[in-house]
């Protein structure tokens, strides 16, 4: 844990040409109406997360099915790895067809003690920017948390009731098909999402986690269907707690002048992620 530190300021750039297929792909997945994908299409908010995939080696592949620890990101010694949340700001459009650089830093590796034992948060700072720009089209700020395994007897996160007062709202149920589709899409290996033994028996949650990404662009999903001609300046999400398959999902939102406010609620109505959108 005490050579964490030394990931600080560690970089690697990608390049990647966009092509349409990803795109109509998720498309699909999101059960929109088909449609042609020409060059010039504008990616949707978050549609960048199909492209500057994780391509390991099937040999490198490690027990959770993410790679192997070590390489770009931190050895984090601990075995339970979740997406915490992340900051956007879009500047300007990734179009199907452009020629994109994506230029990953990770500016800080934190480790903590909580109720349910060590953790370590890390964040890594993506820039996008198509070929031959000086300024990025895209720049994330991408938090990943490390934790212990869970133990008998470890304390739950009190849950938080999610707010009644949508605009808006839409239900899904994600089931394993979704999952499945969405790991594939954005070539996630990571167990939890598609294999029932293993994150039951291995990890302790009571059935398949839904991937904290497909929350926020199913949130996202929900404001371009209700502001079909906003423009997104910045956009932020936090998961607050797990969501499993099978189980009814409500995605909710209301506006604010430019302000969004999404969020995401369980079948209990506990609150799974909060979100914020601000419009150009």
């Amino acid at each position: 844990m005490q050579d964490l530190p030394a990931w600080i300021g560690r970089s690697e750039t990608r390049r990647e040409h966009l092509g349409a297929m990803p795109v109509q792909a998720l498309a699909a997945t999101l059960d929109h109406a088909p449609m042609p994908m020409p060059a010039g299409t504008a990616l949707p908010p978050l549609w960048h997360w199909l492209y500057f995939l994780p391509l390991y080696r099937q040999s490198e592949v490690g027990p959770d099915g993410h790679a192997q620890r070590g390489g770009f990101l931190p050895p984090v010694p601990l075995p339970r790895r979740m997406w915490a949340g992340s900051e956007f700001q879009f500047r300007s459009p990734l179009r199907v067809g452009d020629e994109v650089q994506r230029t990953s830093t990770i500016l800080s590796v934190a480790p903590k003690e909580g109720r349910s034992g060590r953790l370590v948060f890390v964040k890594v700072r993506h820039e996008l920017r198509r070929h031959g720009a000086a300024e990025p089209s895209i720049v994330e700020l991408h938090d990943i948390v490390y934790r212990e395994a869970r133990r008998p007897g470890d304390a739950e996160p009190l849950p938080q009731a999610a707010p009644v007062d949508a605009a808006w709202s839409r239900e899904v149920v994600p089931d394993e098909v979704l999952l499945f589709r969405y790991s594939a899409l954005t070539f996630n290996g990571h167990r939890i999402h598609y294999d029932r033994r293993y994150v039951t028996e291995v990890e302790g949650y009571p059935g398949l986690v839904v991937h904290g990404p497909l929350i926020a662009t199913l949130l996202l999903d929900l404001a371009r269907r209700e502001l079909p001609a906003a423009d997104l300046a910045n956009f932020r999400f936090k998961a607050v707690r797990p969501v499993f398959d099978g189980r009814p999902l409500r995605l909710c939102g209301r506006r604010d002048g430019a302000e969004v406010r999404l969020w995401a609620a369980d079948h209990e109505g506990w609150l799974a992620m909060e979100a914020t959108a601000t419009l150009r």
